[in-house]
């Protein structure tokens, strides 16, 4: 196996866009879709936690892959969130991923029993050993309320190659910093993708190969600087562009779940977008979008 990581550099986490109906806006997302492409993104991950997966039935998931990888057409490789609290379901979605032309699957840990570690593990095996598609896990645990250790995924990596990364949506870059010792050291093939903004920096000067982070929706150009920069060996340029988080992060204090704020961004920065959120998360009020607006002109994004 080569010791490229697969998966690498900028990946935002596409939001899902939606009609007032709750029907996907097909129009909107061939527009969010372009815009991100156009940026040089290195790739695209639908049905995230701000792609509002957990709030939809299989259908949904299953008609929005479809659309998302037909349309994206291979310009850049597809990534769809199949987790589930049920591996039945994992294993369904990772099958319609393959299907609809996607090039791999992330997979976040079951999200309301808490597991034993040979339970998970299991899950996990279970949906390795069927997966047709490589496999990034999802380690979110202020979400899931179980945190896959470095040991946990060395062990699962171990047993099925297939397990290419991992997105680290942790506050500690102490943990990221392990998970790439650990990882690297004995997989230098798998990809470590931080999941917070301003984690991308600390992560790729230790040894991490990008990020999946959201405000990469509307800012594209913060992320892929950052990371180019990296490339570049250009530490001071990095430096500027990572002040420029400072007051953006802000921006997730405002509302709870976030995908309201992401999109209100969006719309902000340019792209005649709809705004609408399946419940029962609710648009983005007029005064939080003040509030939005105000933190994206600090970053000098407006």
């Amino acid at each position: 196996m080569s010791n490229q990581p697969q998966f690498r550099g900028i990946i935002p986490p596409v939001s899902t866009l939606l009609k007032e109906s709750g029907e996907i806006d097909r129009e909107g997302m061939k527009l969010l879709i372009d815009h991100l492409i156009d940026a040089g993104v290195h790739g695209l991950f639908f049905l995230g936690t701000g792609g509002e997966f957990s709030q939809m039935s299989l259908s949904e998931r299953k008609t929005l892959t479809e659309f998302v990888c037909s349309y994206v057409n291979g310009r850049v490789p597809v990534i769809i969130g199949t987790g589930s609290t049920s591996t039945r379901d994992v294993i369904q979605l990772n099958d319609h991923a393959k299907s609809a032309g996607a090039d791999g699957v992330v997979i976040i840990n079951p999200y309301y029993w808490p597991l034993t570690e040979e339970h998970l593990f299991q899950h996990y095996s279970e949906i390795a050993e069927r997966s047709p598609l490589p496999i990034i896990l999802y380690n979110f645990p202020a979400l899931t309320g179980q945190e896959l250790t470095p040991d946990f995924v060395c062990k699962l990596v171990d047993k099925h190659p297939n397990v290419v990364g991992i997105k680290e949506t942790v506050d500690a870059t102490g943990h990221i910093r392990e998970m790439i010792y650990v990882m690297k050291k004995k997989h230098p093939h798998f990809s470590i993708l931080c999941g917070y903004d301003d984690h991308l920096l600390p992560t790729l000067a230790l040894g991490g190969d990008g990020a999946i982070s959201a405000t990469t929706n509307f800012a594209p150009e913060l992320q892929m600087g950052i990371y180019n920069a990296i490339l570049e060996s250009n530490w001071k340029k990095a430096a500027e562009l990572q002040k420029r988080f400072v007051p953006l992060l802000n921006m997730y204090k405002i509302d709870t779940p976030f995908v309201n704020v992401i999109k209100e961004a969006i719309r902000l920065r340019g792209l005649e977008i709809e705004t609408h959120i399946l419940p029962p998360a609710r648009t983005l009020s007029e005064e939080k979008k003040a509030i939005l607006k105000t933190l994206m002109e600090e970053a000098g994004l407006l």
